[in-house]
């Protein structure tokens, strides 16, 4: 989808970056085997945190070996099939599938016909991602629709935008029970922490071409960093506080890293401006 959510490779550990290379190969592997060949192209670091995230609290980190996708002569550590990665890789078909349709949209024809060709070489497993998981769908489409519609009205609430596409990223897990509660609200305010930072990261390119940017509406063209920082790091200060309230087992260190540490450089990357290197690089390697 964006990339944004990353962990912070310096500060983990080896047990740690192994379970989640494991779970990243294991969503590739499961979206490969549920979707077919395209489906892997979507695959990013944003649901692999989601995986991890939906995991049931007490299932031990019991890894496999399977074939790499990029490299079939190669075996590797992976994370076997699983409730939680099937959800995964069915929200990831979903969500990126509606992304690019947005595309299509925000980008006229020219512009946007890389992604008219992607969203319809997705097209198949997109319908058979939504047959598996409406509720996710609808959601998504809503959210998507509410979101254009403020989009077309040059909306000047950072709120009412952020909002929208943090319920959609919300919907993405159960909200049954106490676990279902504590992924709400953590869920809801990574949406809002992914579309603030997103529209902060486009806001020379959106001036440029002239497209609808929240923080543009909201500040004026050069943006107000200070403010909006105080309202990024708010929803990360209460993605933290549901974290701590909620049970996840082997995995709690590995969503740590990511919500205090990586989360973080992440936003400071984006604000000071080398976020465009730094999301090249690979965290296989020790280089971020």
């Amino acid at each position: 989808m964006f990339g944004y959510v990353r962990p912070f490779r310096p500060e983990l550990k080896c047990k740690d970056f192994d379970l989640y290379k494991a779970t990243y190969c294991g969503l590739c592997r499961c979206l490969r085997r549920r979707y077919g060949l395209i489906a892997p192209m979507f695959l990013n670091f944003d649901f692999t945190f989601l995986a991890l995230l939906l995991w049931e609290p007490e299932e031990a980190f019991i890894p496999c070996r399977g074939r790499c996708h990029g490299n079939p002569l190669r075996k590797i550590p992976m994370c076997p099939d699983s409730p939680a990665l099937e959800l995964a890789a069915d929200e990831s078909v979903v969500l990126s599938w509606w992304k690019l349709r947005d595309s299509v949209r925000d980008d006229g024809f020219f512009g946007g016909l890389p992604a008219r060709v992607l969203s319809a070489a997705l097209g198949p497993a997109y319908r058979k991602a939504a047959r598996r998981r409406p509720d996710f769908d609808r959601a998504a489409r809503t959210c998507l629709e509410e979101l254009a519609a403020l989009e077309r009205e040059n909306c000047p609430s950072l709120d009412r935008t952020a909002d929208a596409f943090a319920r959609l990223l919300q919907g993405a897990a159960p909200r049954e029970g106490e676990r279902g509660r504590v992924l709400s609200q953590l869920l809801y305010h990574l949406g809002r922490w992914i579309y603030l930072a997103d529209a902060r990261d486009d806001l020379e390119e959106d001036k440029l071409s002239g497209r609808y940017n929240p923080v543009a509406a909201r500040f004026g063209q050069s943006g107000d960093d200070p403010v909006l920082r105080l309202t990024m790091d708010n929803s990360l200060e209460l993605m933290g506080s549901a974290l701590q309230l909620g049970e996840f087992g082997c995995r709690k260190p590995i969503l740590e890293n990511i919500v205090y540490l990586g989360l973080p450089a992440v936003e400071k990357a984006v604000f000071d401006g080398s976020w465009n290197e730094i999301k090249k690089q690979k965290i296989w390697r020790n280089d971020t």
